[in-house]
């Protein structure tokens, strides 16, 4: 067992102790210094550190496709002015009242995380155009924090570019499809709960209007984005005739006409977000796959289905991101800098890319030295309930000390996934429970990564201190709903 528990120490040591010179507390080098030592530790023979790493990445090849596409894509989104008309259109639609703002901004924040599939960068992207809108209604900053965290986290996992559920069906070794369609309605009731929970902080009758923050008062115009933030680019966008920044001038008195009247001028930027919708609603609605039913489209599916690593861009999901990448290139803001858009989207999930290599380095090699299968006959002779219970204890501490879902899957789901199964939980159960219980662990206090960088964008756009415990723990009325979600599919 020395293959398993040493690699595990020195991977909580270095991500736990950050007075470690040099490599404390940064989970790249402490999924790396795990996977060396277990690889040496085990005997690896030279082709087999080389097998092990291609073996690794190709099991979460699904995950690091859907990241590095899913980023160009929402970078395009950005400049296209899409997220802007989506926020626009919400809010007309939802009426001028505090709650109306509320849930406008939830929507824009959950759209922008499952498109990115990354909390961080859909609370800077999106975050910044609501925080003073939020704050005219006298809300407060942390309660301000507490919205776009939990707006940004619920967008990560919601589907259908769901990170943590890709992660979670990549380590057990099954097609994420039927976990990401039940998911729609798990993480759906986890945005419900977080909206309606956020009601409390406003008066229920009608306010007297929330203005948005200066950048955001044209519409695909430059954005001041926090760090790690891209920027739309192209001239400004005015906003339709009647409407303005503060209360958004008529949308107040007739919303349904001044969303249609939003939408006849601005129904360009949403085409590549339909094409995606129209494709993604096929596969999982109809059975409908556009990728095996159109020869062409079906004979290039196949060839990189069968190539390892490659085969996770032929996954539907990331195949639709790749078509409407395309038809927003047609566009001329996002063409005119193809090369902005390409390196600023990925820049954005480049933390994110480098965790999952590492991350994927190490699952290959604990698989190569037969550290999953020691792990497994070990866990042979634990109650069921035990393993659980004690399972969704361990994911959710990791996820709390390290900040990351994607941490804390990669450490425990590895061994825990299999045993599930071993023990009668259902593949899609499996996943799906440990995808919620991670995505669970990561906003809890004391240490949540999203929320540190969620309150130091707040803090400055309002200029004051924001404390990220405190945003932590009032988002933890959800984070409970979503741990309490991921117990119960494990124990039906």
């Amino acid at each position: 067992m020395l293959v398993v528990i040493v690699p595990l120490v020195l991977l909580f040591a270095i991500a736990l102790i950050k007075k470690i010179p040099w490599i404390g507390g940064d989970i790249r080098a402490a999924l790396l210094t795990a996977a060396v030592a277990a690889g040496l530790i085990g005997g690896l023979a030279p082709m087999g550190w080389v097998n092990a790493l291609v073996d690794g990445a190709d099991r979460l090849a699904w995950v690091i496709a859907l990241s590095l596409f899913g980023s160009i894509y929402a970078e395009a989104q950005v400049r296209l002015g899409a997220m802007e008309t989506t926020l626009f259109g919400l809010r007309a639609l939802f009426g001028k009242s505090p709650r109306g703002l509320i849930a406008a901004v939830f929507v824009t924040l959950i759209l922008a995380g499952s498109l990115l599939g990354d909390a961080i960068a859909a609370a800077t992207v999106i975050g910044f155009l609501v925080i003073h809108a939020l704050s005219e209604l006298k809300i407060k900053p942390v309660q301000i924090g507490m919205m776009i965290l939990l707006g940004a986290s619920i967008g990560s996992i919601m589907p259908p570019i769901s990170q943590g559920v890709f992660l979670s069906a990549s380590l057990i070794g099954i097609d994420p499809t039927p976990v990401t369609n039940i998911a729609y309605l798990t993480v759906g009731g986890g945005a419900l709960f977080a909206i309606f929970e956020s009601f409390r902080f406003v008066r229920a009758k009608r306010g007297t209007g929330a203005k948005l923050t200066p950048a955001a008062q044209t519409v695909g115009g430059s954005f001041p984005m926090g760090s790690g933030a891209g920027a739309a680019s192209g001239p400004a966008k005015s906003l339709p005739a009647g409407s303005s920044a503060s209360g958004f001038g008529s949308l107040d008195a007739t919303g349904s006409k001044a969303f249609m009247k939003l939408m006849a001028e601005r129904w360009k930027t949403l085409i590549p977000l339909a094409v995606l919708i129209v494709i993604v609603v096929a596969k999982s609605g109809f059975g409908f796959d556009v990728f095996t039913e159109i020869p062409p489209l079906a004979a290039t599916t196949s060839w990189l289905g069968s190539i390892p690593v490659l085969k996770g861009i032929a996954f539907p999901v990331v195949m639709a991101i790749i078509v409407a990448i395309a038809v927003s290139f047609l566009f001329k803001s996002v063409r005119r800098d193809t090369l902005g858009t390409v390196t600023t989207g990925l820049s954005k999930v480049s933390g994110t890319i480098q965790i999952q290599l590492c991350a994927a380095a190490m699952i290959g090699i604990f698989y190569a030295v037969g550290a999953v299968d020691m792990v497994a006959a070990a866990a042979e002779s634990l109650a069921g309930p035990e393993l659980k219970l004690g399972g969704a204890a361990g994911i959710v501490a990791i996820g709390m000390l390290t900040g990351s879902q994607t941490a804390a899957q990669t450490v425990l789901v590895t061994f825990l996934g299999p045993i599930l199964v071993g023990l009668g939980v259902d593949p899609v159960n499996a996943a799906l429970g440990a995808s919620h219980i991670a995505a669970a662990g990561q906003n809890m206090p004391p240490v949540g990564l999203t929320a540190f960088v969620v309150c130091g964008l707040v803090g400055s756009a309002l200029n004051t201190k924001v404390d990220p415990v405190k945003v932590m723990i009032l988002a933890l009325p959800n984070s409970i709903y979503f741990l309490l979600v991921g117990l119960l599919v494990w124990f039906i």
